[in-house]
């Protein structure tokens, strides 16, 4: 295995676990999801949590970052991106955890 896939293999098990725990990051919904009622927004994060239908169409990179789904006919999208953890000279990292805070969105599609 390569450095590549290798890192890649790291990011997508950081995004898998972020995705599903909300550890070391944020997750935001967007004001659509926000306005649903409560036993559907509740469906919508169970649903974004569980997610494992990744394939080479929909995660072409391999790192678990994107994802859509249906929830109630409502299609949804959900989307990790990576941000510095401090205001140092230090870049992000996907697979790295101590460099890199992971920020969720979970929207309606038309919002996105």
């Amino acid at each position: 295995m390569n450095n590549d896939t290798e890192r890649r293999a790291t990011t997508a098990r950081l995004n898998d676990h972020f995705r599903f725990t909300g550890e070391n990051g944020w997750v935001f919904l967007s004001a659509g999801v926000a306005a649903q009622p409560v036993p559907v927004k509740d469906a919508i994060v169970h649903t974004v949590r569980h997610f494992d239908a990744f394939t080479p169409d929909n995660d072409p990179h391999g790192e678990h970052d994107f994802g859509t789904l249906t929830v109630n006919e409502l299609r949804i999208i959900w989307e990790i991106t990576y941000y510095k953890r401090d205001l140092g000279d230090a870049d992000s990292d996907p697979a790295d955890p101590v460099r890199t805070k992971r920020v969720m969105a979970i929207m309606l599609s038309e919002e996105y």
